[in-house]
């Protein structure tokens, strides 16, 4: 009985091995106890703010979406409520991704602080308790992207976040961003004097993140800590081992708490410094190969440098629309990535279109081991189709 449910998968496994190709089964096909490992041998596939090109950003739809669609990590953004709760949210203010304006109740909260250095007028996520937030709706921020699911969603908080990845029928990493440190310890008191960046790592380790880079703690729970913010990364590498990662803005903007300049943050005497407390850096890809009226130019040695310092190289944003391709990718998405991973050498890509890169590293990954014995290969297959003949 086994074997005659199985014998599809057994002729499309051998087919697969003859043909020179890797068998990677869908991420949330087959059984539950399926506990497929994080793969680290090519550029690591980073959802950003989940699959939010299909589905409004920083949602539990959004997480699944990018799950199902193969990601390896799930990234999001690290802000506050007014009672202290870690929420899952990108902007300071609510306005452009919830309905916060259609709640007549909340009319009163529109407030002006300063962020960074510029007046921002609007509703400030830490002048709402969590349970206010729960009452809005979150909205895709670009009109040009599906808006069927507007006014569907909820926030959800950081620990719903870790909560998806944890029930993800494989391993799925998480890369949480410390969100705008200044501003948050600015307006938000925790007891016991105790810091954003605090609340962050102890919720990391309340589900038992930690472990330095591909350690076998790592593997379990994956994760990169990320930040624009150098002294935030600092200041939790006394609290945990965990890898980080530091974010690098366009050129013509200091970083938010130490007011360094783009020159002074990624020469190489920074990079000496800076790899002590990180294992990387997320710049904006347009500063590593600068753009001119809408052309790529000539890459800069930022790649290059970084990897010399022992630096992985995570860049963002990569999306499929033509508002953000460039010309000399003729509007195809994968050209870009093509781009992007074998020729600027590239460690993980943050994109808005989880789907489009796993299609693409799934259709050009390497060929299997021919080095591998015939009964190696029939393992390999019976590993694969063992657990669906269970099930």
């Amino acid at each position: 009985m086994i074997l005659a449910r199985c014998l599809p998968l057994i002729w499309l496994s051998l087919l697969t091995v003859c043909a020179g190709r890797t068998l990677h089964p869908l991420p949330v096909k087959g059984p539950k106890s399926v506990n497929l490992q994080l793969q680290t041998s090519r550029p690591y596939n980073i959802a950003h703010r989940g699959s939010n090109g299909e589905i409004p950003e920083e949602t539990t739809a959004a997480y699944l979406k990018a799950i199902e669609e193969g990601t390896d990590f799930i990234e999001t953004d690290i802000l506050s409520s007014k009672d202290g709760v870690l929420i899952c949210f990108h902007d300071c203010i609510l306005d452009e991704t919830t309905d916060v304006a259609s709640h007549k109740e909340f009319a009163d909260r529109k407030r002006t602080y300063d962020v960074q250095g510029f007046n921002i007028t609007g509703f400030f996520t830490f002048d709402f308790t969590l349970k206010e937030l729960k009452q809005l709706r979150t909205k895709q921020r670009y009109t040009f992207r599906d808006q069927q699911y507007n006014g569907m969603y909820p926030i959800i908080t950081f620990e719903e976040f870790i909560t998806i990845a944890r029930d993800a029928p494989r391993v799925v990493g998480i890369y949480p961003e410390i969100k705008n440190p200044v501003l948050m310890n600015q307006h938000v008191k925790w007891p016991g004097g105790k810091r954003f960046e605090d609340k962050v790592v102890e919720t990391l380790k309340k589900y038992g993140y930690g472990g330095s880079y591909l350690s076998k703690k790592w593997l379990k729970k994956p994760l990169f800590i990320q930040s624009f913010a150098p002294t935030s990364l600092v200041y939790i590498s006394n609290l945990t081992d965990s890898p980080k990662v530091l974010l690098i803005d366009d050129v013509t903007m200091p970083t938010q708490d130490t007011n360094q300049t783009y020159a002074e943050i990624t020469s190489d005497a920074y990079f000496d410094y800076i790899k002590q407390y990180v294992v990387g850096i997320g710049p904006w890809k347009d500063t590593i190969v600068p753009v001119n009226n809408n052309y790529m130019l000539a890459p800069t040695d930022l790649v290059k440098r970084a990897h010399a310092h022992n630096l992985q190289v995570h860049p963002y944003t990569y999306r499929n629309e033509h508002e953000y391709l460039h010309f000399n990718f003729s509007q195809d998405p994968y050209k870009e990535y093509d781009y992007w991973i074998n020729k600027i050498g590239v460690d993980g890509l943050f994109t808005d279109f989880t789907g489009s890169l796993h299609n693409f590293q799934e259709w050009t990954s390497p060929l299997p081991d021919t080095s591998k014995s015939p009964r190696q290969l029939l393992g390999q297959i019976a590993s694969l189709v063992l657990p669906y003949a269970k099930a």
